[in-house]
């Protein structure tokens, strides 16, 4: 213990019965006032309010802790998801930090804060009381009597100076003891404002920012599609319905060039609608998951069964992932199975989507064999979902992908 340490601990003693104080009366004013109003409807926000009344007291716990703690004592409470006085209540009292708080602030206005009071007053009071008997006692003469801290009397100078050093002893003792309770009551408040499963909640609210990301990152892709095929596809079209007139108007070697512009023109727009399908496909926003997993297989160069009945339509970025598994797999089908048949299903059942795709091929595909299966899987898990596999040497192999989450319509 350093000497400097003693006043910032009477400090934060202090502070602390006083906070616990003043939360005590707020509370039962709140209490009385709310009761007696409720009738008419109006105490009702009040009696609402006693349940956030641990925020002010835990941000002053916050402040005091600087008096003990060089740590900081950051607060554990969640971003609401709108702006807006009913979002931040819903927010606040849906959350464990809110209700840890109040439960720090009932311990601290029925029974910390006396003890809090207590112990400064004993700390300041009977070490000095103690120290002073001697003076005390030679004001009054020899044949008369002092009673220190109103306790005991002192009727000789031995027992006065006896008394005065009792008191020095007193000044270490409580100076350390005022310490010391500081510490423990920090570390009290440390560990109820701060739980180790707090790790709880910063997985729910990572989870949730993710899904907000995700969220905006397919309305941005949809946004880019949309721009491509009614801009860029729109004007390359016409430029290529133009350059076929004009080659029919033109002859000799200006007809040859012409007839090559066209082409590749027309090269051109076909990789930009295969770009277009691939950042996402317009089928696939116009028309739902089950119309774009049968293109999918329309365009797939082996024959593939489809049993996809799954007409719900889904979040975006639900949508956009199971169509790109399909899509890959289907790729990884033609280019790496040595197949010749393939089958997709599709199902929604108990609030999860699960997609399967199927070949009779040569089997061994690895999830970490760089066919863009790992890939596949973290497009998956960021929407909660769940890839597995299964490709023994020789085949078959199935790739299956289940999604939670809740139909749109």
């Amino acid at each position: 213990m350093r000497a400097r340490d003693v006043p910032g601990a009477a400090v934060y003693l202090l502070g602390n019965a006083v906070t616990g104080l003043l939360t005590l009366l707020v509370s039962v004013l709140l209490f009385a006032a709310g009761g007696v109003l409720a009738v008419v409807v109006v105490g009702l926000p009040l009696l609402a309010g006693l349940g956030l009344i641990g925020l002010p007291v835990a941000a002053i716990e916050r402040r005091l802790q600087r008096l003990i703690d060089g740590r900081p004592l950051p607060h554990r409470h969640r971003v609401p998801p709108e702006p807006g006085l009913a979002s931040w209540l819903r927010t606040r009292y849906t959350e464990a930090g809110t209700w840890r708080e109040l439960g720090f602030a009932g311990l601290l206005m029925t029974v910390l804060w006396p003890v809090d009071l207590l112990a400064v007053i004993l700390g300041v009071t009977v070490p000095p009381a103690l120290v002073a008997t001697p003076v005390l006692f030679g004001t009054i003469g020899d044949a008369e009597q002092v009673n220190v801290l109103k306790a005991y009397p002192v009727t000789s100078w031995t027992e006065a100076f006896l008394s005065a050093a009792a008191g020095l002893v007193a000044v270490a003792a409580c100076a350390g003891g005022l310490v010391l309770l500081a510490r423990v009551r920090a570390a009290l408040a440390r560990a109820i404002l701060t739980p180790r499963h707090d790790l709880d909640e910063t997985v729910v609210e990572l989870t949730r920012s993710r899904v907000r990301l995700v969220d905006a990152f397919e309305a941005e892709r949809t946004r880019i599609e949309r721009d491509l095929h009614d801009g860029a596809q729109q004007r390359l079209v016409a430029l290529t319905v133009m350059l076929g007139l004009a080659r029919l108007d033109a002859g000799g070697p200006l007809a040859d060039q012409l007839s090559r512009a066209h082409d590749q023109a027309g090269l051109a727009l076909v990789e930009l609608r295969e770009l277009i399908r691939g950042i996402h496909p317009p089928v696939l926003t116009d028309f739902g998951l089950e119309a774009a997993v049968a293109d999918l297989a329309d365009r797939c160069p082996v024959p593939v069964d489809v049993a996809f009945d799954v007409p719900q339509r889904f979040s975006a970025a639900v949508e956009s992932a199971a169509y790109f598994v399909v899509s890959e797999a289907l790729a990884n089908l033609a280019r790496h199975s040595g197949a010749d048949r393939g089958t997709i299903t599709g199902r929604y059942a108990a609030r999860t989507l699960t997609v399967e795709i199927g070949d009779n091929g040569r089997g061994g595909a690895d999830i970490g064999a760089g066919t863009g299966l790992l890939g596949l899987a973290d497009r998956v898990s960021v929407v909660g979902g769940r890839l597995s596999l299964s490709s023994p040497p020789g085949g078959p192999t199935r790739l299956i992908v289940e999604i939670p989450c809740q139909a749109c319509g």
